[in-house]
């Protein structure tokens, strides 16, 4: 479990550490902003980040091989408690995501894309010498569909995409015979433009209708029904647009940020329209450069893991962030329909945060690993 010997310490990745550090701040710097009389999620995310950083710690020196001698525990575990937020979880906003654990409140789907990134990582590697048979692509993807669908009918639709991106790039990475990769990507491009019409119709069975008013408000924004649909999408622009090159937080002041009054819970997914017009332009770079140095980190630990099972753990914790910033900033900026995704280490959510957190410690228990000679391969 505790492997201290084997673990050389000056491979500890102190950049990314210190990245987390750095996006983190900044976010509850940005969660404080948002942050309206009376609510107390500010306290809430620096004990998140406090508890997160002791969970970093603690996963880091855990190796990942143990961890991963469990799969089949935690994917049930996984399970259970998708199950359980059908069954009985907290309904907010139209959508039941959540379990009240009485201390904390939780949102299992959260740590679902972890548990299943150590899963197939775990069955990748197992399955290694038959990544060329056509059953190793049904049977993960059957696997991998029961918990998708299960947070598909939260409804969450965001989360469901996370992790139909994960289960592709992942069983790309472990090597899947490209004689079944061409024939799918023959099929999927036309099966999907098909889907995209489909969703679109009014005997579509697919989406909610609120999600189907998403998608067809992001595609005809000058109908009369986008108007409720597109209005966090529109002010987000707006508020971000209002910040200019520099911001307005160092030429106006903290009262002049006005994205917590027209932009609606704009402490999670829409955290980044806050950014914008605290730091204007410039802030938003900086912190898009955080994450892709973050995403890189990731990689070139994948690059450098000791056996493939870390290195498909690395693969697919950096394609589950690329993700997430790929449609939150998508999102906020109006490029791509409205679905909720937090930005990593940014927005307010003690789930989303310890999820990502979890994933730095597993990636940089990876890194003190990468000279070992031998292990699972």
């Amino acid at each position: 479990m505790f492997n201290l010997k084997q673990y050389n310490f000056k491979n500890y990745n102190i950049t990314l550490v210190v990245i987390v550090v750095l996006l983190s701040s900044i976010g509850a710097f940005l969660v404080s902003i948002a942050q309206q009389e009376g609510e107390n999620i500010f306290k809430k995310q620096i004990f998140g980040i406090f508890l997160g950083f002791f969970i970093v710690f603690i996963v880091s020196i855990i190796d990942y091989h143990f961890i991963s001698e469990f799969y089949i525990l935690l994917y049930i575990v996984n399970l259970i408690l998708l199950v359980l937020v059908k069954l009985v979880g907290v309904e907010i906003n139209n959508s039941r995501r959540w379990l009240n654990l009485k201390v904390v409140t939780i949102q299992p789907s959260e740590f679902s894309k972890i548990i299943m990134i150590i899963f197939l990582a775990k069955m990748y590697t197992i399955l290694r010498e038959k990544m060329d048979k056509f059953y190793v692509l049904v049977l993960t993807g059957l696997l991998m569909g029961i918990p998708t669908y299960l947070i598909l009918t939260q409804t969450n639709l965001s989360t469901s995409l996370v992790m139909l991106f994960i289960f592709v790039i992942m069983i790309f990475a472990a090597g899947l015979s490209y004689k079944i990769i061409l024939p799918i990507i023959l099929i999927g491009i036309p099966l999907f433009f098909g889907l995209f019409w489909y969703v679109q119709q009014d005997f579509q069975c697919i989406l909610t209708p609120y999600q189907q008013k998403r998608v067809i408000a992001f595609l005809n924004p000058e109908s009369e029904a986008s108007t409720d649909t597109l209005y966090q999408q529109e002010n987000s622009i707006q508020v971000i647009g209002a910040g200019k090159l520099t911001g307005k937080l160092l030429t106006e002041g903290m009262d002049s940020i006005e994205a917590d009054t027209y932009v609606p819970i704009s402490e999670s997914d829409f955290i980044f329209s806050i950014l914008g017009e605290a730091f204007g332009f410039i802030g938003a770079c900086v912190i898009i450069f955080l994450l892709a140095i973050l995403i890189f980190q990731c990689l070139k630990i994948a690059k450098n893991a000791p056996d493939r099972l870390g290195m498909l753990i690395a693969i697919g914790i950096a394609s589950m962030f690329m993700f997430q910033v790929f449609v939150n900033l998508g999102v906020t900026t109006g490029l791509l329909p409205n679905t909720g995704l937090p930005l990593p280490f940014v927005s307010y959510g003690l789930s989303s945060l310890m999820s990502c957190m979890i994933a730095i410690g597993l990636v940089l228990n990876i890194n003190l690993q990468r000279k070992r000679k031998g292990g699972n391969t």
